[in-house]
């Protein structure tokens, strides 16, 4: 075959410096090079968003590689294919003809192909006397050969990059884990520190973190996310240290705390039935609320799941976990008795989980909770706007209810 010369693309179609790159790559093809087809193309793939080529374009080059005969592309051995747009259309899983050729100037603007039109524009090629091709007019795959190496470190560089942001995903989402359980240990065990301080910053920090982030958008959150959790656990760490000072004392404490053989004594108000009949109406305050199941609400309010010690998979645990997390955004006790009371336990522990998810866009935790309550004494409450708009916000399906 004889060697193809640069050429200028047929029609109203001008010349590019793409073009120009893409012919002197092909014609820096090292003699005899050879390459797997389909292992550049994959390179290609995994490169495509440092080269600029989008899916579809990629859906027209695997077609045009499909119209080369032979598994591996050869310097010199007919690297030109020629295929008809109605054909290459047909491969290209019946893409239109005016997005073939949008896709086709894509790939070769990238450097992908090289156009090698004929004198009237046609796909074709010319064979000799013997029956081989002689010239061909069509696109050349030719710098697919000549920068495959290029190609492929550039692949490797994309997998490095996806490795090291799986790395700082994970660590982040650690991170988060290893903070959320030690605040809510400290204040389950009630122990000394600031902890609606901590909680806030660590509210602060997470808010922070896009939806779709890069490596070097993530890391400087990851170190802020390490800083916070050393602090943390050095005030747990500290508190260990005292009670090993003081083990005997702290012992015995433990015992009177632990035990219950005479309850009455040390609650006198506390009458004969009086336990069970409380019992019965934290029971019916419990009921989950009608037509919204615990997994949309979870789905709706993910960050509480963070502070359950061992998961959320019923009422209860919500409930557990909503009493401990409302500690830390500063509700009160009383504040989160009177919402028990007013809207029931299960409607009360959802709200305290949408006042975390909602983060800082809620100034004072306490008094909107008080206003809810007030709300549904005044039988003004409903918990489904709540979860609607977070689900929402997070692009869940709001359809998603119990029949």
């Amino acid at each position: 075959m004889d060697p193809h010369i640069s050429t200028t693309p047929f029609g109203r179609r001008s010349l590019s410096l793409a073009m120009v790159a893409g012919q002197m790559a092909a014609d820096s093809c090292a003699p005899g090079a050879s390459t797997n087809k389909w292992q550049v193309f994959r390179a290609v793939c995994e490169a495509k968003g440092l080269l600029g080529a989008s899916d579809r374009a990629l859906a027209v080059l695997n077609a045009l590689l499909s119209f080369h005969p032979d598994t591996d592309l050869v310097e010199g051995e007919g690297l030109v294919v020629f295929p008809s747009n109605t054909q290459l259309a047909l491969r290209a899983h019946g893409m239109a003809p005016a997005t073939l050729r949008r896709h086709l100037a894509v790939l070769v603007d990238c450097g992908l192909v090289v156009r090698r039109d004929s004198p009237n524009g046609k796909r074709y090629a010319r064979k000799g006397y013997d029956g081989a091709i002689e010239q061909a007019f069509g696109f050349d795959l030719t710098p697919l050969l000549a920068r495959a190496k290029e190609f492929e470190r550039l692949a490797e560089a994309v997998r490095s990059e996806r490795r090291a942001l799986l790395l700082v995903r994970e660590r982040i989402t650690i991170l988060r884990r290893d903070i959320a359980k030690m605040i809510a240990f400290g204040l389950e065990e009630g122990i000394a520190a600031d902890w609606q301080r901590l909680h806030l910053e660590y509210r602060e920090i997470t808010a922070t973190i896009p939806r779709t982030a890069s490596r070097l958008e993530l890391e400087p959150i990851a170190e802020d996310l390490a800083l916070l959790a050393q602090e943390v656990r050095k005030t747990l760490e500290s508190h260990v240290k005292t009670e090993e000072t003081s083990a005997n004392e702290s012992h015995f404490e433990r015992h009177i705390q632990n035990s219950n053989t005479h309850l009455h004594e040390f609650e006198p108000g506390l009458e004969k039935g009086q336990g069970t009949a409380a019992a019965v109406k934290l029971e019916a305050k419990s009921q989950p609320p009608t037509g919204y199941p615990l997994g949309m609400v979870l789905r709706a309010c993910p960050d509480i799941a963070d502070y359950a010690r061992n998961g959320i998979s019923g009422w209860a645990d919500l409930v557990e976990t909503a009493n401990l997390v409302r500690g830390a955004l500063g509700v009160s006790p009383d504040a989160w008795n009177q919402a028990c009371e007013a809207m029931g336990a299960v409607d009360a522990a959802i709200m305290v989980a949408a006042m975390l998810q909602k983060g800082e866009a809620i100034s004072s935790p306490g008094g909107y909770l008080r206003s809810l309550t007030a709300k549904a004494c005044a039988g003004e409450f409903s918990i489904g706007p709540v979860l609607m708009a977070l689900l929402r916000g997070r692009g869940g399906d709001v359809r998603a209810r119990a029949g």
